[in-house]
């Protein structure tokens, strides 16, 4: 069995459970892959000497296990890219919505892969098209979570354009506008006042982010959809978020978004559901008076 390990955030919590993790495949004989920062972390001679590195994976890769928070998971999807090799998230950080394990439960999630004892999440992903403004977006112009517009330099209100398939939606007065995933849902989205969507669910959300039109609420649309923005504003450019990155683009720049034409796989075990996701990390049904 060939493993990746990714460990984006080096800190020494991080690349403790990262070491373990390691030495725990090099002892049931797997072949183990790292990048290059990993392998700079580890201080452990021979345990570096047993590794293979990595600057991308391919499908004989069985699992890509990173390690680390929600950022992390988004860091993951930019190495994994099409290659269809599922992603075990350990958090090491504070909420992990997109990780599969907590640290306290490592061994015995472990022990449930190599039981096969877990099922795949597909998750959509968004594709960017920018036009001439392509290359601004590298080699992966893709989102896991989210995509935003919103305002740069200025605390003026910018307007956003949106067309759905060709035909016009209407203009925000915002300060930005969230185009989601069901997986990123649970994100920037659910902070704006966006609905909470099942990761398998096939929609996309479009949410404002602080509108001056009140009467504009978040709208749910099938993933086949095509979303087009422009965005105007008192300054000459604006922010465009991937996820984690972040860009500069001009006025008036069409944005051009649809379902990517792949998805990620992550791994669930039965205590890591969605629904129980839901009721211990954001409290669902608890009552502090009882």
């Amino acid at each position: 069995m060939q493993i990746a390990v990714l460990c984006p955030f080096i800190n020494p919590v991080s690349l403790g459970y990262a070491e373990g993790v390691i030495e725990h495949l090099l002892g049931l004989k797997m072949k183990v892959l790292v990048d290059q920062q990993l392998h700079e972390g580890l201080e452990t001679s021979d345990v570096k000497e047993q590794l293979q590195l990595f600057s991308s994976l391919d499908a004989n890769t069985d699992y890509l296990i990173c390690i680390g928070g929600d950022g992390s998971m988004l860091q993951a999807v930019t190495v994994v890219q099409d290659s269809n090799v599922p992603i075990l998230g350990i958090n090491t950080g504070r909420l992990g919505f997109l990780t599969s394990l907590q640290k306290e439960s490592l061994n015995k999630g472990l022990q449930l892969l190599w039981d096969k004892k877990y099922r795949l999440v597909e998750r959509t992903l968004l594709a960017v098209d920018l036009g001439k403004e392509q290359k601004l977006l590298g080699d992966f112009p893709y989102a896991l979570n989210e995509i935003s517009v919103s305002r740069k330099d200025t605390a003026s209100l910018i307007s956003v354009n949106a067309s759905i398939d060709g035909k016009a939606l209407t203009t925000y007065w915002a300060d930005g506008l969230i185009v989601t995933t069901p997986t990123g849902s649970t994100g920037y989205n659910l902070s704006s006042g966006g609905p909470i969507v099942l990761p398998e669910t096939p929609s996309l959300v479009m949410t404002p982010i602080a509108p001056h039109n009140l009467n504009i609420r978040p709208l749910v649309l099938p993933d086949n959809t095509e979303i087009t923005l422009t965005v105007s504003g008192r300054e000459d450019q604006h922010l465009l978020s991937l996820d984690s990155r972040l860009i500069s683009l001009p006025h008036q720049s069409p944005i051009k978004i649809r379902k990517a034409p792949f998805t990620i796989s992550t791994v669930e075990f039965n205590d890591t559901a969605f629904y129980t996701t839901l009721r211990e990390k954001l409290y669902w049904g608890l009552d502090k008076r009882n």
